[in-house]
């Protein structure tokens, strides 16, 4: 069977009679083209079964349709529910998206904001708990547009999207306070990262306060964001002689639940716990897991308009964006 050639612009220009630049024009979207003239030129492009050349258009009007977005764990679900919201967002405004994973290494931060701006992608959506100062800086040397995506940029440099990390952090420490506790753990990543300790660590020592309960430095802990963390980190919890714990992953909240569980401790009835991302892992345990109600996917898709607005020089007028959060509870506290 013979190989049927592809349409050329060539061929869309001769079937309606018109110049190569007319024809360039409808393809880019250009409005300075008659309708009537624009009618006929896409109906010859889906006769003839043309496909514009995204890299050749890219060459013509200097962008390349194409966002780059920095993921630190493709696989987490937490992450993914924001790619979501971006890439359906991107679609919408006929931007293909290119993923980079970055296992939250500082280097390879540095590298794939490299590799992305090397690539010419219009703008970069970033991702991670931590901006590193030379991810930064090369961020800064970057000539295309950064918005940051669940991540918090302590000094405001960068355009964001999160939700408001001191409140919710504070709504759900006051919620097993109110239910009696009077040590309660927390657990977060490195409180060298702004988001831990410039903002949940913030939320918990105010709800304490509002509490007039002391803070004690032995319910800080600070673990990787795996189930295994979680299991290992228990024990610590428990020789504190604390009977809550709000802890910034949902996988180890359910970690923590699990050991406490398998040691003979009742949930929620001997222990509370409320965990931060809401993810599909709050609801398929037993008993299901408390959580701060995180709108995930609005926030990448928030981000990624937030980003197409910032490709088209478009002024913005807010740039750091808090969405509204809320506190789902579920089995593991008492209401």
């Amino acid at each position: 069977m013979q190989k049927k050639n592809s349409a050329t612009i060539y061929d869309v220009a001769h079937r309606v009679g018109v110049s190569l630049a007319t024809v360039s024009r409808v393809v880019n979207g250009n409005s300075n083209v008659r309708d009537s003239t624009k009618r006929k030129v896409l109906d010859a492009i889906e006769e003839l079964g043309y496909h514009p050349n995204a890299v050749a258009r890219g060459l013509a009007s200097k962008k390349t349709t194409t966002i780059g977005v920095v993921m630190p764990d493709v696989t987490d679900v937490y992450y993914s529910e924001l790619a979501r919201g971006i890439d359906d967002v991107a679609n919408m405004y006929h931007y293909d998206v290119l993923l980079t994973n970055t296992d939250e290494d500082p280097v390879r931060e540095t590298m794939a904001v490299n590799n992305l701006a090397s690539k010419q992608v219009d703008g970069i959506i970033f991702m991670g708990n931590e901006l590193d100062h030379e991810v930064l800086n090369t961020i800064s040397g970057v000539n295309a547009p950064v918005v940051l995506a669940g991540s918090v940029d302590s000094e405001k440099r960068l355009p964001s999207v999160n939700i408001d990390y001191v409140a919710a952090i504070k709504e759900a420490v006051g919620a097993v306070i109110k239910n009696g506790h009077d040590r309660v753990a927390i657990v977060t990543g490195p409180v060298e990262h702004a988001i831990n300790g410039m903002h949940r660590l913030v939320g918990y020592k105010m709800a304490l306060e509002e509490a007039q309960i002391d803070f004690d430095e032995t319910l800080l802990f600070s673990t990787h964001q795996d189930y295994a963390a979680g299991l290992q980190v228990a024990e610590r919890i428990l020789a504190t002689g604390a009977t809550a714990v709000v802890t910034y992953d949902d996988e180890v909240a359910i970690g923590i639940m699990n050991y406490l569980r398998d040691h003979g401790k009742r949930i929620p009835e001997d222990f509370e716990i409320i965990t931060s991302n809401d993810t599909k892992f709050t609801i398929v345990t037993r008993p299901q897991v408390t959580s701060i109600g995180q709108p995930k996917y609005d926030i990448g898709a928030v981000a990624m308009r937030m980003l197409t607005k910032l490709m088209n020089n478009e002024v913005i007028e807010v740039t750091q964006v808090k969405l509204p959060h809320t506190l789902e509870r579920r089995g593991t506290t008492l209401n």
